[in-house]
């Protein structure tokens, strides 16, 4: 039984859907008030809360191996209950910040500690440092639902983001088999793309004439701080803003571990085209036409 936390997130729901392909049982763990239904067809149903280790234990016997999120309350008292249980191995979902050792840096210090906590938990480990998700592009949806103009910040950050399957691939063949034990594995996509490629990239996909433009430094400063905390804030200014954290290298690492290409942010793009179209009361030329 290998056993999945964040299971109804972009990506513990990847890892889930792997497995299950794969044929291996899953366990997943969700929040009580998360929606089963996303979970694909077999999976055993753990509910609980990371934050919460003792909501946990119930659910681990017989677990042979974990996916775990990296930051949560308690995580070494939830460490602890895994290897009581005889859990055998974790794979942790960590950071493309950890490499760069800098913990005064909010991000990249919660997940340095992360794996820390797991490598001083005695449980065989694999770590897995993604770069950026191709799926953080769904944070322009708000705006391109009313418009063809994207606000963004960090224009000229160059990101060779990664598909959420393509980790949830990576994860399963680690769950899977303890031939990935003690490994770290860097992760990308296929391609390095600023910002504004990105756009042009939708606007192929959606047929629309979209573009970019940069947000001043005051305006995005203005805007992540009103949603994220401030050390938060100031980690994101320091990895694109001045260039700390370099995520536009294309690695091999998927390829070599599932033996395909990862998926390009255009077939990303394609198969979530939806979440970006104009709702038919807001566009002038579908009103006209109706």
């Amino acid at each position: 039984m290998i056993f999945v936390t964040g299971a109804t997130g972009n990506a513990g729901g990847a890892v889930a859907r792997a497995l299950a392909a794969a044929g291996h049982p899953v366990r997943a763990l969700i929040r009580a008030d998360a929606d089963a239904a996303r979970l694909p067809a077999g999976t055993h149903v753990a509910v609980g809360d990371l934050n919460r280790p003792e909501t946990l234990a119930p659910h681990l016997s017989g677990v042979d191996a974990v996916f775990l999120l990296s930051g949560y309350d308690g995580m070494r008292d939830t460490l602890d209950l895994m290897e009581g249980a005889g859990v055998a191995r974790v794979v942790l979902l960590s950071s493309s910040a950890v490499p760069g050792g800098d913990l005064s840096n909010a991000v990249a210090r919660h997940h340095i500690l992360a794996e820390r906590a797991v490598r001083d938990s005695g449980l065989a480990w694999t770590f897995l440092q993604p770069n950026s998700f191709m799926s953080d592009t769904l944070d322009w949806a708000t705006q391109l639902r009313r418009g063809d103009v994207v606000r963004a910040p960090f224009g000229a950050a160059r990101v060779a983001a990664v598909h959420h399957d393509d980790v949830g691939e990576v994860a399963a063949a680690a769950l899977a088999s303890g031939e990935h034990e003690g490994r770290t594995y860097r992760l990308s996509g296929p391609e390095a793309l600023l910002p504004s490629d990105r756009v042009e990239i939708l606007a192929r996909v959606l047929r629309r004439p979209l573009r970019f433009e940069e947000q001043s430094d005051v305006e995005a400063w203005a805007e992540m701080a009103a949603t994220k905390p401030l050390d938060h804030v100031n980690a994101f200014f320091s990895f694109f803003g001045d260039g700390d954290l370099d995520e536009s290298e294309v690695l091999p690492t998927v390829e070599e571990l599932t033996g395909r290409r990862p998926w390009t942010f255009e077939a990303w793009a394609r198969a979530h085209a939806h979440a970006f179209a104009i709702p038919d009361s807001a566009d002038p030329l579908r009103r006209a036409a109706a």
